[in-house]
């Protein structure tokens, strides 16, 4: 696949695009509400967070768990050609919609980077790198175009592939499936709090299952699908996460762990862990 996009957030590069395009509630994740379409206060004029360093104490948590997977810099840059909402107020909207929109189609190139290495199946790669192509054109477009992708069924496409490459890649792996609450180990499980701790969870389909507060300390989760499973609070400390499903860096970033957690090559170590 050749991809000219950078996945990852290069903030310096962007108009602070998720600190006002984006809105949130007052919540444990947040100290204070904003809404959407507004420059958070605590941004400064030149796009810089003046917290920054500070955002957990502070109580702005849910800012160090999100990414944009690069989409700020490529609508700041590239589709918005370096003018600021700021310095051309009348962009300010087409902006932060373009924003929304390429945010979703970067989520879904970094998935399909990974199914496309995966896979053992070349149809399944070369059906990725078709995907990728076409999601990768949408997303360097120019404003219009961005707008009149198809989203929805894009993310059917990406899903549909994505379940494929999960299922070829688990199979040679036996999950435990014993003595766990819920049901067991599988998609959308209610986990929470779970102790699974000192596990070979290798193969495991834990797609969009819930893993709040969730023990994972020492266990191997080598190709478990984590795809949209909720990892917040989970303790990943003596974790082995290298050859994980389907892991991006919010989900790291919401989870908690150590230096001895490890994890993908792609993926970095939140500062919170100390």
């Amino acid at each position: 696949m050749t991809l000219s996009l950078n996945l990852s957030p290069d903030c310096g590069n962007c108009f602070a695009l998720c600190c006002t395009a984006l809105g949130f509630a007052r919540s444990a994740d947040f100290a204070i509400d904003k809404p959407a379409a507004s420059p958070c206060p605590n941004m400064a004029d030149d796009f810089s967070c003046t917290i920054h360093q500070r955002l957990r104490p502070r109580g702005f948590r849910g800012c160090t768990v999100f990414d944009c997977f690069g989409a700020g810099q490529v609508v700041s840059q590239r589709t918005f050609s370096g003018t600021s909402w700021a310095q051309d107020p009348s962009s300010t909207s087409s902006m932060f919609a373009v924003f929304k929109v390429v945010r979703q189609l970067h989520e879904m190139l970094w998935y399909l980077a990974e199914a496309g290495q995966r896979t053992f199946d070349p149809d399944l790669a070369a059906a990725a790198d078709h995907l990728s192509e076409a999601i990768a054109a949408a997303a360097q477009g120019d404003a219009s175009t961005v707008l009149a992708a198809d989203v929805e069924t894009l993310h059917g496409e990406v899903r549909a592939l994505l379940m494929e490459v999960s299922e070829e890649v688990r199979a040679s792996y036996g999950a435990e499936d014993q003595q766990i609450p819920d049901g067991g180990l599988r998609a959308g499980a209610d986990l929470m709090g779970a102790n699974l701790a000192d596990r070979r969870l290798c193969g495991s389909d834990l797609r969009g299952a819930y893993l709040i507060g969730a023990n994972l300390r020492g266990s191997d989760l080598t190709a478990v699908d984590l795809l949209g499973t909720d990892l917040r609070g989970a303790q990943l400390h003596g974790a082995d996460l290298t050859k994980a499903l389907y892991l991006t860096q919010p989900q790291i970033n919401a989870a908690e762990g150590d230096p001895t957690t490890l994890l993908p090559p792609q993926l970095t170590k939140p500062a919170h862990w100390g």
